[in-house]
């Protein structure tokens, strides 16, 4: 049994805004720049939601020159950086912030990504009211699927894990939460599929923000008659 939910923890990239093939994409794009042109595009796409340090150990050879990592870290960034002002919020994202808000509940932003790109995806948003706190890169240690950004949520939120539910997208984000002790719930919006999300650990699937808003009543209820 856990405590009544006080706070929700929103990831943020590929969960409220729709990011995660831009990043494949721009990914992809620096890869190439690098040298690295036959790492495909699906294997990128499943490592989003990592962070950038074990995604390149993760899609890159262990032997590679690792002195060239830095400059693919930053034509990603740089490449990404022509997105921003085009960045979409998914249906319903802000909405799902405001109800939590509505409902008493702390709102905290969980992302590793830069306090400026946060602050771009806060604007896509458009929902600052609503939230809380929000984590950015200079919070976390350890990228996911390391349980360090899940626990600096938390610590931001001002309450323990039993009190805590996630919203993410991919499986790094319910590993994460799994070693943090917090109950991950995953939206299909990223394009990471319903059967990787429950064999990983969610403890609920939603299609996107619109549809686990619909639920929202229903999944507050049934926590407090847990």
């Amino acid at each position: 049994m856990t405590d009544d939910i006080a706070a929700v923890l929103f990831d943020v990239d590929g969960t409220l805004v729709d990011t995660n093939y831009l990043h494949a994409v721009t990914w992809w794009q620096a890869f190439c720049q690098g040298g690295h042109a036959d790492v495909p595009m699906t294997r990128i796409h499943r490592a989003i939601g990592m962070g950038s340090d074990r995604l390149l150990d993760e899609l890159l050879p262990a032997d590679r020159d690792r002195d060239a990592d830095q400059e693919m870290l930053t034509a990603h960034l740089t490449l990404y950086a022509t997105y921003w002002s085009r960045l979409r919020a998914f249906r319903g994202a802000a909405d799902l912030l405001r109800a939590c808000k509505d409902r008493g509940l702390r709102v905290v932003l969980a992302t590793s990504a830069s306090k400026r790109e946060l602050g771009v995806m806060r604007k896509a948003m458009d929902a600052d009211a609503a939230i809380d706190e929000a984590t950015d890169a200079d919070d976390v240690e350890a990228s996911k699927p390391a349980a360090d950004l899940v626990q600096a949520a938390l610590d931001r939120a001002g309450v323990s894990a039993g009190q805590a539910i996630f919203v993410g997208d991919t499986i790094w984000d319910v590993e994460a939460c799994k070693k943090a002790g917090v109950r991950c719930i995953a939206l299909l919006s990223g394009g990471i599929s319903r059967g990787e999300l429950e064999d990983a650990g969610a403890v609920e699937i939603y299609d996107g923000p619109a549809d686990l808003l619909s639920a929202l009543p229903r999944l507050l209820r049934a926590d407090r008659d847990a």
